[in-house]
């Protein structure tokens, strides 16, 4: 998911919500689902919970692990380029 934005990402994104489904596992498999559509391959699942119609479910997608090459450190020549032409 190559994006400028990201590049300014440090570690991980979290994405939390509420899915309706009838177990935890269901609410786990439609999570890892959904990340992998949004683009990311990287993701775990950091919290999850039953209740009533699904689970609220939290997910984290990594954009860098630790001793990645980091995108962000190229961002300080990036940004000079853009404010001085």
């Amino acid at each position: 998911m190559p994006s400028k934005t990201l590049d300014r990402v440090m570690d991980a994104l979290d994405l939390e919500t509420f899915l309706v489904c009838s177990n935890a596992e269901e609410g786990k498999n439609l999570i890892l689902s959904l990340m992998q559509e949004l683009g990311f391959q990287d993701v775990d699942v950091v919290f999850i919970q039953h209740e009533g119609p699904g689970v609220r479910v939290r997910a984290r997608a990594y954009v860098h692990r630790s001793g990645d090459k980091y995108g962000w450190l190229g961002v300080d020549d990036h940004v000079k380029e853009v404010n001085h032409g």
